[in-house]
């Protein structure tokens, strides 16, 4: 178990995805994806999204992501940031807002 420190410890904010391409290079389909996080800049992110999602749906799509975790190399995507989904049989939902927000809110 963790604790809620540990709980508090992850910074999740909302982002809005303003670009959205095939990262041709990653080993299982994958997206890059390029979110803005309002006062925290822009970030990059590659995600296993492309079961239910098309670049041109996800563009202005508002999305949860893990800031805080150490950036990873992802073919050519330096991805610094976690997008939130849920795994279904089917591929990954993305966890959503049902009313749109400013970007970069800490998500509580």
């Amino acid at each position: 178990m963790i604790t809620l420190t540990d709980f508090e410890n992850v910074e999740m904010r909302v982002g809005t995805i303003i670009a959205a391409s095939p990262n041709k290079g990653a080993r299982k389909p994958a997206y890059k994806l390029k979110i803005d996080f309002g006062e925290y800049g822009i970030k990059n992110s590659s995600a296993q999204i492309t079961e239910f999602y098309t670049p041109d749906n996800l563009v202005g799509k508002q999305v949860i992501a893990v800031m805080n975790f150490e950036p990873i190399k992802i073919s050519e995507v330096k991805s610094e940031v976690r997008v939130l989904g849920v795994e279904t049989k089917e591929g990954v939902v993305l966890i959503s807002l049902d009313k749109k927000t400013p970007n970069g809110l800490l998500v509580s």
